[in-house]
């Protein structure tokens, strides 16, 4: 450590919002530049690397081959896919000095998608799976928490590509399954949950999740142990309610009572039940008016009825509506329908009970998926300060579908039946997509099938956060007093420690280095003279390697070396001619 380009902190940086950045600062394997922006030290490097080569193992066993792209790339393929409309501005554009457009990679499906185009031609050159590991680049408004949510990441994405859909689906597998081997050899705790595809388009995707509570993606989790992120989240369909013994619907004055809140006071003074139960938001239907912009330009109108006691959730709701766009309906959306009253919106206005000469619904209504058929409300009465009571889906109006638009809550039925959902929170680490046709179609890549027709090409996605992981796996195995790094991922298997002022316990140590390189184990060896004891322990505990050996005063006095494992399990005390010998077993037993 003499000669390593090093230096640790003894405080943490005051700008550092988790304990991987944190740690990861203080021991000297990062440091940054910027915001969501790191430069990368040796020992950081080897750490990187070391996931990198787990990566390429597990995807080598999968036939895949590694290719590398620049990360500034022209504009016109992205404009081809819309992509580089719809990043919005997570994108970072330049122009070079002729004015073209470029970006900074975000990610490179349609790059790949070309390069295949360029070379094959016939059915015969599929199927193949291309990836590389490279830095990409998102203007994240608010970089946060280290390097999980950076401007600059390291990052490993495969793109597979099939004749046919069923091919697609069984090197999804595969892809899927070599994922799994890669988090659990680096000690990644996951959990694989259902997902939209977003941005990146196609159909089936998974998320792997890495759970810990500084997560931003919130997931719903399973008695059965299956997740979904709540945008993926489909609503167990409720059963029906008997209505026949509902009472009449009824417009009562309800003045004053625009809100949930208000209008659940005013029915409880003005309108109590007759079963002596008080009114609740739950018994109430609210209806948003939203206003979907479909990639074509038309901006539609769209009323979605929720259950007053439930908040909606924007991303779920949009999800519903990709690839269109929504928000909240203006008043100059609103202008265009004069028979809504703003506090007062009721299905009487909506969907089916208000349709044009074609019989088409002049303001779609859709209902959140957790209001079963027969089920008995208060809503609003399309009249200033009037709500109707008693008004029954499927009695007294009626809905042009359902859609996913609530916040998920604890408790709530899991869409496969094994019991109730609970919340959790994870980093993502990884994902994977069956693109289907989305790009191929869109930047023309065919090949020629066994009848000599041109058709497009099968694709999937395949992508680990690779600095991500990194982070991560320094949030989980930490303590107190420094990183504890896996065995798989740690810069060197042991750190070797010279104490004390007898040259002979220097000399011992750099035999036992000696011993443990010829015997193919990595060893940093804290050689520095003048450093004290308390200072060399504490760097070793803050860098974390697996097991620290020292050479000092009982070296000197008893002839032992202490064998100390840096998780705390275990200590040993064995003779110097032993030590490189225990240190090799205790390394292959990790």
């Amino acid at each position: 450590m003499s000669q390593m380009f090093l230096r640790t902190l003894r405080d943490d940086p005051a700008d550092a919002d988790v304990n991987s950045a944190k740690l990861l600062i203080r021991a000297g394997y990062i440091r940054k530049v910027g915001p969501g922006l790191y430069s990368w030290l040796p020992l950081g490097l080897k750490v990187l690397r070391k996931i990198e080569n787990v990566i390429r193992e597990e995807l080598a066993k999968t036939g895949a081959q590694e290719v590398e792209f620049p990360v500034l790339l022209p504009k016109d393929p992205y404009t081809a896919t819309n992509r580089w409309e719809e990043y919005g501005d997570n994108l970072f554009r330049v122009k070079d000095r002729h004015d073209a457009d470029y970006l900074l990679v975000p990610t490179a499906e349609e790059m790949f998608t070309l390069m295949v185009k360029d070379m094959y031609s016939s059915y015969k050159d599929l199927p193949v799976t291309l990836y590389q590991i490279k830095s990409k680049y998102r203007d994240e408004f608010r970089p946060r928490a280290g390097m999980i949510r950076g401007r600059e990441f390291v990052m490993q994405d495969a793109y597979s590509f099939d004749m046919t859909e069923d091919d697609l689906k069984k090197n999804y597998l595969i892809q899927r399954d070599a994922y799994e081997r890669i988090f659990q050899r680096l000690h990644v705790p996951y959990v694989m949950v259902h997902a939209t595809s977003g941005p990146m388009g196609g159909s089936a995707s998974e998320e792997f999740l890495s759970p810990m509570p500084i997560g931003e993606d919130t997931f719903a989790l399973a008695p059965s142990g299956a997740a979904w992120n709540v945008e993926a989240l489909t609503t167990v369909k409720p059963q029906d309610v008997d209505f026949s013994s509902t009472e009449a619907m009824v417009a009562l004055e309800t003045p004053d009572s625009p809100t949930i809140e208000t209008l659940v006071d005013q029915s409880n003074a003005l309108h109590p039940r007759s079963d002596g139960r008080s009114w609740q938001a739950e018994d109430t239907l609210k209806n948003l008016m939203i206003a979907v912009k479909h990639p074509t330009g038309e901006r539609e109108v769209v009323a979605i009825g929720v259950p007053g006691d439930r908040q909606v959730d924007m991303k779920r709701l949009e999800a519903s509506f990709t690839p269109a766009e929504i928000e909240e309906a203006t008043l100059e959306d609103l202008a265009a329908f004069p028979e809504l009253v703003k506090g007062y919106i009721g299905p009487g206005v909506l969907g089916p009970q208000n349709t044009d000469e074609e019989g088409h619904s002049r303001i779609k209504y859709l209902l959140d998926a957790h209001i079963a058929r027969g089920s008995e409300w208060i809503t609003g009465a399309d009249a200033a300060d009037a709500h109707v009571f008693h008004a029954v889906y499927g009695r007294d109006f009626e809905a042009d579908g359902f859609v996913e638009a609530v916040e998920v809550r604890t408790g709530d039925m899991s869409p496969d039946g094994s019991g109730l959902l609970s919340l959790e929170r994870g980093v993502e680490i990884g994902q994977v997509f069956q693109l289907g046709l989305k790009y191929s179609k869109a930047l023309d890549l065919t090949v020629l099938n066994e009848n000599g027709k041109a058709v497009p090409v099968w694709m999937g996605c395949y992508g680990i956060g690779v600095s991500r992981v990194m982070s991560c796996i320094a949030e989980f195995f930490n303590d107190e007093n420094g990183l504890k790094w896996p065995v798989e991922v740690a810069p060197a298997q042991v750190h070797v420690i010279a104490t004390g002022r007898d040259q002979m316990a220097f000399d011992t140590a750099e035999q036992l280095v000696e011993q443990l390189a010829s015997a193919g184990i990595e060893v940093i060896f804290d050689d520095r003279a003048k450093v004290s004891p308390g200072i060399k322990f504490k760097d070793s505990e803050l860098l974390g390697m697996p097991l620290i050996a020292v050479s000092g005063r009982d070296t000197v006095n008893n002839g032992t070396i202490e064998i100390r494992f840096r998780d705390g399990s275990d200590t040993k005390v064995v003779s110097i001619e032993e030590a490189a010998q225990a240190i090799i077993e205790a390394v292959n037993a990790l």
